[in-house]
């Protein structure tokens, strides 16, 4: 079984997933980890090289994210590698080989994976899409918290991800059509993540 988790930036989709994935007993993916992890190690990159690059990639995921024996579980969680994933996302090459390295995970097992396209691309079979968001000043605030600076400032460089991500020519950030949308705003975590277990064991059924 898959639970497709979508959204934009600071709607909680990381640590939602990850809880929920420990209560359900499922694993977890964060699809934007792996983007995150494919712009630091293809920064130097020339364009026309990034999809076969990206395809050859030894992307670890877990506890400790590492690019072959690197370690870039503090460098991916910058302002900086979240634009530059933003970037590559747009490429079509680094999109498919990612998306293809994305589904052979999903093909087998029981799973929790988030990102902004996982129910509309990746696995749009998945058993249960969800669309999580938040109001644009909560997610900033949140967002904010996190690197230990201004909301502000954040909220600005949101307004410019979220415009990236929902107009991009491959596969921008929208709910699917059969996907549960839930507000997070006024919401705590454990609320949210016991909604989604409950629609998952109904679905499982």
């Amino acid at each position: 079984m898959v639970v497709a988790i979508d959204g934009p930036a600071g709607a909680g989709k990381s640590t939602v997933a990850r809880l929920l994935a420990e209560k359900l007993n499922f694993t977890y993916l964060d699809s934007g980890a792996m983007y995150r992890a494919a712009a630091v190690a293809l920064d130097s990159a020339g364009e026309g090289h990034l999809g076969q690059q990206a395809a050859n990639l030894d992307i670890r995921l877990g506890e400790r994210v590492l690019v072959g024996d690197r370690d870039v579980t503090d460098v991916i969680r910058t302002t900086e590698a979240s634009e530059a994933a933003s970037r590559i996302a747009t490429v079509r090459s680094v999109r498919d080989a990612l998306v293809e390295r994305q589904r052979k995970l999903l093909a087998e097992g029981d799973w929790v994976a988030e990102g902004r396209d996982i129910g509309t691309v990746v696995c749009p079979g998945a058993e249960l899409k969800v669309f999580l968001t938040a109001s644009p000043e909560e997610r900033a605030r949140r967002r904010a918290g996190q690197l230990a600076t201004d909301w502000r400032t954040v909220l600005r460089d949101q307004t410019l991800r979220d415009e990236q991500d929902s107009t991009r020519e491959h596969s921008p950030l929208r709910a699917a059509v059969d996907a549960i949308e839930i507000d997070s705003t006024d919401r705590t975590v454990e609320d949210v993540v016991t909604q989604i277990a409950g629609l998952a064991r109904t679905v499982r059924r």
